[in-house]
């Protein structure tokens, strides 16, 4: 471990020299050896594999078994449709699916791709992937850190290191650290790494981890690992394909019997049997459901919710556990002034305090102030106060400074004005008291006494009790710019306490996902004095011992965190393989996990969750390319509507499934008892009549039930349990009732017909079937309400869709040029009224029982 050593030792153990650095040939033995510095790339699937992975589906398989017996039927466009279904289906998955294993390239993207490295004592730049173990390096502001290195030397160093451990300020790193100890990343002051940069000062150091050895290539690891888990829709359709399989083998097993019973042609019930069999199957289902996922897409990417992967859509609305990355998600990103203390007062800022902070600031203003966080804020705080830093230089010209050090941890600046000589200084409170022997009230310099000085150290502690980090300034007037002794005997001004707040909209999305069931749990790097702060502000968090930190993590088993996680709100100082333990802990409750995250610390985790969200703006090209969900606009509450389109589209596709299923179940009860039954007659349906039904009247209203409007009460409900079925709350019964209903008006409608012809009865059977079928969408609007209550007109694509297809029906059956193609026949007006009668009566056995259950 390179940071629990001294300086000497690691450079003795690498075999290097801090002056003169590796020989070339050395350099050169050691990239052979040991390869070059950069990530492994996993080993891509080809588009054709991608292709290929698309007919594993227990469903698509089904329906290509319905296909081949369709070819063997003879009925060849029912095949061909079936077919055309299937490859559109697969087209869709593989291009889906084609972007979404880039994580490793987009880990790569982020080292640097030059490095200032000392070779045979002289400095010089080469190409980063050309480092290796032992390379002295030069760091200054602005760099990339192109692998893990150990300090060597280094001046006010700071380097923002929230992409990879969560801390949101640049980190001061000393080269002087010691440690006896393990400690984690984040407290590792003598050690930078990979795809971090530097915000301040300068260092050199000696490289010590490369490529995939590095804390970057560690990450890299584990995102390779990860094998992707089924979303619950994919685990509830892939059952209800095993169901239907056995479906069809039951009826075919039954018909054989019904056929040796009845001494029927064994091979007419063969192909009758098949009939039937195809007739259970319902091939509109896998396009139904892709249809409407990627219409969800459509409208969720309008709001700023990208979605990378189709069945994250519908995941969303399972949801119930909200892993939320603090930095850069849940606040701003950027750190702020929020306190003030001057006058001896709380929460005020004179002309004093204002002048000094924007004139002993190294933070510059442009289109934006650019700079260090904490003087970037403190500038930014004076420019709203109307103290702008440009007019200040023009009066107060700098002519001396001390530079900001990390033992000292104090910076001044000397200034020359038309009064005089003055120097400001900031630096921590205690610090600057120590230096201060007067305090600045109302315009005059009083003496510091004890009572002054509890004061401001009270004043100091409660603003710190916050997280917030609080900057003294004081000031000394001069006779001259170059005093042996300027930091002392000096004037305290105030101070000003600051932190990374939360986003202004974040508290409002978090109360809507307590409201709807969801919890929202806070990971980040952080430090847990900062993190509970800021989750008290937002009421994630009530107590402190709601907090866990990563070393607590480290001290309990998988086990004890899964039973312990239910009390837990906020985990603080956490690693990579934290966050990883912890999504797997929930997952392991049968919790649907979503994570939330901008930095490359958050990808193994995003990819682990059940649904990973990354921020579009903030967020790195590894954590977007490891998420499921992209957020446009790095809100919160996008995330919030997400789970609401997401609740929707799952309920929409369940509406969907029942309709589907209760339709062929009286398409398969009306063939079947019409065999028991009528055993000298024909069937009811003939085999392009039920092709018909199939992919006309079926598909087209269930996909206008996929777009449903949303239930304005589905954020009141708890999240669904990843295990509840598609047929919960009362669905079977409500798909087999209606199925039988349906199977049973049917055969009412043949039989009636019967009295004038074979054909008559088939075409009465065929029209209420469909017919039926289309008003039995419209009791799909609600289960549980009215179609009165729900409003019937709400949905304007399902009216028109009824509409258009009870026209095409009657068209079918009046007009002559579909008689041979369909074997249907004109009815009369009698007959209409008949099939109208029956097929509307769907509707009202469905409200009268919807009436009973509500009085219940």
């Amino acid at each position: 471990m390179p940071y629990r050593m001294n300086r000497y030792q690691v450079l003795k153990e690498l075999g290097s020299d801090e002056n003169i650095g590796l020989s070339e040939q050395e350099a050169k033995t050691r990239l052979s050896k040991n390869g070059k510095n950069e990530l492994v790339k996993q080993k891509k699937e080809t588009p054709l594999q991608m292709f290929i992975e698309q007919f594993e589906d227990p469903m698509v398989i089904i329906l290509i078994i319905g296909a081949i017996i369709s070819i063997f039927l003879h009925e060849i466009i029912d095949a061909s449709i079936i077919f055309v279904v299937i490859i559109l289906n697969a087209i869709i998955g593989v291009v889906q699916e084609f972007k979404a294993e880039k994580a490793i390239d987009a880990l790569e993207k982020l080292s640097s791709p030059k490095a200032s490295v000392i070779r045979e004592g002289y400095l010089k730049e080469i190409d980063s992937k050309d480092l290796v173990v032992g390379d002295i390096i030069e760091l200054s502001v602005g760099n990339y850190i192109p692998a893990d290195i150990r300090l060597l030397q280094a001046t006010n160093l700071k380097v923002e290191e929230s992409t990879l451990t969560g801390e949101s300020v640049p980190v001061e790193k000393d080269c002087e650290a010691e440690y006896d100890d393990v400690v984690d990343l984040h407290d590792q002051k003598n050690m930078v790494f990979m795809s971090t940069y530097v915000t301040y000062g300068k260092a050199r150091g000696v490289v010590v981890r490369c490529g995939m050895d590095s804390e970057v290539g560690h990450i890299a690891g584990m995102l390779s690992k990860h094998e992707e888990d089924p979303t619950p829709l994919q685990m509830r359709l892939a059952h209800l394909s095993k169901l239907l399989g056995i479906l069809s083998v039951g009826i075919c097993i039954a018909m054989f019997i019904v056929a040796i019973l009845q001494g029927r042609n064994l091979f007419d019930m063969l192909l009758l049997s098949i009939s039937l069999a195809v007739a259970a199957i319902p091939e509109g289902l896998p396009a139904v459901v892709t249809i409407v996922l990627a219409l969800g897409v459509q409208v969720m990417s309008k709001n700023h919710a990208i979605i990378r992967k189709l069945h994250a859509v519908e995941t969303l609305g399972s949801i119930s556990v909200i892993c939320s990355d603090k930095t850069g998600t849940l606040t701003q990103n950027h750190m702020k002034v929020v306190s003030t203390y001057a006058d001896g007062i709380l929460q005020r800022s004179n002309e004093e305090l204002l002048r000094g902070f924007a004139l002993c600031n190294d933070a510059i203003v442009s289109e934006e102030v650019m700079g260090e966080p904490t003087e970037a804020a403190l500038l930014t705080y004076c420019e709203q106060q109307g103290m702008h830093k440009a007019v200040c230089e023009r009066n107060y010209i700098r002519v001396n400074e001390i530079p900001f050090d990390s033992s000292r941890k104090l910076m001044t600046t000397v200034h020359q004005s038309d009064k005089g000589y003055i120097a400001y200084t900031k630096g921590a409170p205690e610090k600057i008291l120590d230096l201060c022997t007067t305090v600045l009230i109302d315009g005059k310099q009083v003496r510091m006494s004890a009572f002054e000085k509890n004061r401001i150290l009270e004043a100091s502690k409660q603003v710190s009790s916050d997280a917030q980090r609080v900057l003294a300034l004081a000031r000394k007037t001069m006779k001259s710019a170059h005093e042996d002794a300027i930091e002392g005997k000096m004037c305290f001004v105030g101070f000003a306490g600051m932190i990374d707040p939360p986003r202004e909209e974040v508290k409002d999305s978090i109360q809507l996902c307590h409201q709807a069931g969801i919890r929202v749990v806070m990971i980040t790097g952080d430090h847990p004095l900062t993190a509970f702060a800021i989750a008290k502000q937002l009421k994630i968090a009530k107590r402190s011992d709601q907090v866990m930190t990563g070393r607590m993590l480290d001290e309990i088993s998988d086990g004890e965190l899964k039973d312990k996680i239910s009390n837990i709100c906020v985990f603080a100082r956490v690693t990579p393989e934290h966050k990883v333990r912890i999504v797997n802990a929930f997952k392991k409750r049968k919790d649907v996990v979503a994570m939330s995250g901008d930095g490359v610390n958050d990808a193994p985790s995003l990819k682990n969750a059940d649904v990973g969200i990354a921020m579009g703006k903030t967020g790195t090209d590894v954590c977007k390319q490891a998420s499921d969900m992209i957020l446009a606009d790095d809100n919160f509450a996008t995330i919030v509507m997400a789970v609401e389109q997401g609740r929707n589209i799952y309920m929409n596709i369940q509406k969907a499934v029942l309709y589907l299923l209760s339709c062929n179940i009286g398409e398969v009860m009306s063939l079947f008892l019409a065999i028991v039954f009528m055993p000298k007659v024909v069937s009811c349906l003939s085999a392009i009549q039920i092709l018909w039904v199939n992919l006309v009247t079926d598909a087209f209203p269930a996909l206008a039930l996929g777009v449903d409007p949303k239930d304005q009460y589905i954020m009141s409900e708890k999240p669904r349990d990843r295990e509840e079925s598609l047929f919960a709350h009362g669905g079977m019964i409500f798909t087999l009732m209606n199925g039988f209903f349906i199977g049973t008006i049917t055969l009412v409608a043949f039989r009636y017909g019967l009295t004038t012809s074979s054909q008559n009865a088939q075409t009465m059977a065929f029209m209420v079937l469909s017919m039926s079928q289309l008003f039995h969408s419209l009791n799909l609007r609600s289960m549980r309400h009215s179609i009165f209550e729900v409003g019937i007109f709400k949905n304007k694509w399902l009216i028109l869709t009824v509409i258009l297809s009870l026209v095409l029906q009657i068209a079918v059956c009046q007009l002559p040029i579909f008689h041979t193609l369909l074997k249907t026949v004109s009815l009369s007006i009698v007959e209409w009224g008949i099939v109208f009668g029956l097929s509307m009566s769907v509707i009202l056995i469905n409200e009268i029982s919807k009436w009973i259950a509500k009085d219940k």
